[in-house]
């Protein structure tokens, strides 16, 4: 490029990067964070931020290993710098949507031009999968923006040297990327990008390219941005390398016993419903002749072919499956579409017909956040918000048989709460839920656990003659718990009751203590949380 053509091209790039921020951002604020997934991990951000341990991400207190903390720290951050709300709770994955797109738009723009970048950014911002994935609070959006950018600057550096142009600045940015990756959801971050591009670059029969992009300074790069985290937290709790590599990857990826166990066509179920109805315009991609195109056409359609399959394919092994796995294959089926359909162009309807879809698909990806916006249940933010109002500061609460994750966000909790469940059960540790998360810590903080975690058998005596404590449960705890029973509720939503109770008056503790509480009185309400977006 000369040098006008240099700085037009980066003032092009400031302002998509501009406009992406605003268009994923700009619904962001409106809703409250949706149970389980996004209360639990801004919470684990914000008790971050509380406790002024950067390290240690924590949940209600206790030692939370099951997944690295890039997430936490991006949106802590952003915690810190403007207070509690949801658009900062977002922040990481706002940022990962950010990066994904700009990835592609800078990438297909160095490669195949500057209107195919523009017409790739705007089919992949609008495309609902990914325009809800970046305003949702959870790791996945974060790790896919990762895994995009870092398959993309290994590809550059790739075609750079095959171009004669070596860049080993890409080769270094695509290490330390990946690394990032690790951070923000563990080994996918680098697994998933040498599978997509190894495989490229072996079915092109580039072996030059594929040697050129070892790096051992991009090696010691990836350690000194990855490494650090992990050889701390092994120092600090011993066994945590074999519970985070060994249980939270390998036996979730091949054992049994996690929730949501989907089929194998899901995700292509998933991909192809959720890129309606620009996906309709793509026919072309299903002919020969688009796939015999030469040159570096064809090199970007096989690399963007091999991302999505790639993938769709690796995610699709394991039997728990959850929506934002396949994030990181939207960015590359995004290209394809824009791609295969910008014949359609050539024509006034065409191009009216291509401009309507696009249309559509924004306002399926807005319409399903008005909803959510109108429609609460999933939250417990006014829950949280009459706590805050009028709980008095030290007053302890009580979490029954259910941990809400969201209620400590909006109440403005310093502390943790105490949750009462039969801890005792074997099950627990059979389910992947809500309840094996918590229980979990026990490995790593053991005396805080038993503190926090007591059984109905242990209430009463914790409640009485302490004071003024606040209970969160459903609407049948007062059949096993007297102490609720005599006490009207402050509030209740949802299926979820709060109680103030204060036991200096006497006479709940008597009757508390003439009738015994047996773990199978206690309703199954918590059941309904399982995990989310692990």
């Amino acid at each position: 490029m000369s040098a006008a053509e240099a700085g037009i091209s980066k003032q092009d790039g400031w302002k998509v990067l501009l406009l992406v921020a605003l268009w994923f951002g700009s619904t962001a604020w409106l809703r409250p964070l949706m149970l389980p997934d996004e209360g639990r991990y801004a919470s684990v951000a914000l008790e971050m931020l509380h406790s002024g341990d950067w390290l240690t991400p924590t949940l209600n207190g206790l030692p939370f290993f099951h997944k690295p903390p890039l997430f936490y720290w991006i949106s802590g951050a952003a915690l810190m710098l403007t207070g509690s709300n949801e658009l900062a709770a977002r922040a990481a994955s706002l940022v990962g949507a950010a990066m994904g797109a700009m990835a592609l738009y800078l990438f297909v723009r160095r490669w195949c031009g500057m209107l195919s970048a523009r017409r790739a950014v705007i089919v992949l911002a609008v495309q609902p999968l990914f325009f809800l994935g970046a305003q949702f609070a959870n790791l996945d959006m974060l790790v896919a923006g990762c895994i995009t950018a870092t398959v993309l600057a290994l590809a550059h550096a790739a075609q750079s040297f095959e171009a004669g142009e070596a860049d080993r600045r890409a080769l270094w940015l695509a290490y330390g990327l990946a690394a990032l990756g690790v951070l923000a959801k563990g080994l996918i971050g680098f697994v998933l990008p040498a599978m997509i591009v190894g495989l490229w670059l072996i079915l092109r029969r580039r072996w030059p390219s594929l040697l050129a992009l070892l790096s051992l300074p991009g090696a010691l790069l990836f350690l000194l941005i990855a490494a650090p985290w992990f050889v701390l937290m092994q120092q600090r709790f011993d066994g945590f390398l074999h519970y985070f590599f060994v249980v939270q990857h390998f036996q979730r990826f091949a054992a049994g016993g996690f929730n949501n166990a989907q089929p194998f066509w899901f995700y292509p179920a998933v991909l192809a419903v959720c890129s309606l109805p620009c996906i309709l315009w793509s026919r072309q991609a299903f002919t020969r002749g688009y796939w015999r195109a030469g040159g570096v056409l064809g090199d970007v359609r096989l690399l963007m072919a091999l991302m999505a399959a790639c993938v769709t394919f690796f995610f699709s092994l394991p039997q728990s499956k959850l929506i934002g796995y396949v994030l990181p294959a939207v960015p590359a089926l995004a290209w394809l579409m824009a791609d295969a359909g910008h014949q359609a162009f050539a024509s006034r309807r065409g191009r009216g017909g291509w401009r309507a879809s696009l249309a559509l698909a924004a306002l399926i990806g807005l319409a399903v956040v008005l909803a959510l916006t109108v429609n609460q249940r999933y939250s417990a933010r006014h829950m949280g918000q009459v706590l805050k109002a009028q709980r008095q500061l030290g007053e302890p609460v009580y979490m029954l048989k259910e941990y809400v994750y969201d209620l400590p966000f909006y109440a403005g909790l310093d502390q943790p709460v105490r949750i009462v469940d039969d801890w005792h059960n074997p099950d627990i540790a059979r389910r992947d839920n809500w309840r094996r998360e918590v229980i979990d810590a026990d490995a790593f903080d053991p005396a805080l656990a038993s503190h926090l975690l007591i059984t109905p058998q242990e209430l009463p005596a914790a409640l009485c003659g302490k004071g003024a404590a606040w209970v969160v449960g459903d609407a049948q705890a007062p059949r096993w718990l007297p102490l609720l029973a005599q006490t009207p509720p402050v509030f209740s939503e949802h299926g979820q009751t709060l109680w103030r109770v204060d036991t200096r008056r006497g006479s709940p503790c008597l009757a508390a203590q003439k009738r015994p509480v047996a773990a199978q009185q206690i309703g199954s309400a918590g059941d309904q949380y399982e995990h989310g977006g692990e």
